[in-house]
């Protein structure tokens, strides 16, 4: 029997990358994001390509009513989630927290705490009575050190880690696995969200280097959700070769 994987932020980047993974591997899929027509076009063509079944469902993760309005309302036979990506996550604005803009705050916190922590709270509850299943959240190395500017984007993937920890203790005598992935500098929408659309800002992290792809990000969340059922991954960090930690590059 086919197992379930439901992938949140799968319009774009690493989200994107997993269902195109997953579908591969021959997994059935429930993909979320906001951007209805991606998200459909993308479920369309999976569904031809690998042979899956594929479930899209349009909504925001920091509206918890939505979270639970389509979560607990799907169709026959895609209630038993076996694997939880929870990616939908964000980077607002780069400055100093004294200059900072507390519209980017909220949507950065709304997003990639309030968000993870609705799907996760709907989800895992069927997980754990089943006596089974995975969740793997998408972090940052940003969530390992901070750098300058990083300020409230680190402190929400900080949060990320924290949860993933915390959900490993509090899952652990249900036989539920919790994986946390801390990427370094992957190129992906993130940096042109971070800089409002401007493209030759968000050029800027990536230059002289070869950051990471969502591609790369996906193999490595595609390993530990297929590591024998004794084995769970707690915490992996993945970077480009060129970057030795959130603030060391070696640019050329």
């Amino acid at each position: 029997m086919k197992k379930t994987v439901l992938i949140t932020g799968a319009t774009s980047g690493i989200g994107e990358s997993c269902a195109r993974k997953f579908a591969a591997g021959g997994f059935n899929l429930i993909i979320t994001g906001r951007r209805k027509e991606r998200l459909e076009t993308l479920a369309e063509e999976l569904g031809s390509d690998s042979g899956v079944d594929i479930l899209p469902l349009v909504f925001d993760v920091r509206s918890l009513s939505e979270v639970k309005s389509s979560l607990e309302n799907m169709p026959s036979g895609w209630d038993k989630i076996d694997i939880l990506i929870n990616n939908a996550g964000l980077a607002v604005g780069l400055s100093h927290l004294q200059d900072g803009d507390t519209e980017d705050w909220e949507r950065m916190i709304d997003t990639n705490i309030k968000g993870l922590l609705w799907v996760t709270r709907t989800v895992s509850p069927g997980m754990a009575a089943r006596g089974s299943g995975h969740i793997i959240n998408v972090a940052s190395i940003a969530g390992k050190e901070i750098y300058e500017y990083g300020n409230v984007y680190c402190a929400t993937k900080h949060a990320v880690d924290a949860l993933s920890r915390s959900m490993r203790i509090d899952l652990l005598k249900t036989g539920v696995k919790v994986t946390n992935v801390a990427p370094g500098l992957v190129d992906t929408e993130f940096s042109l969200v971070r800089f409002k659309g401007d493209s030759k800002k968000a050029d800027i992290p990536y230059k002289g280097l070869d950051p990471l792809t969502g591609d790369d990000v996906a193999d490595v969340i595609y390993f530990c959700a297929t590591t024998p059922a004794h084995v769970n991954i707690n915490d992996i960090v993945v970077m480009p070769a060129a970057q030795g930690s959130a603030n060391h590059y070696h640019r050329i």
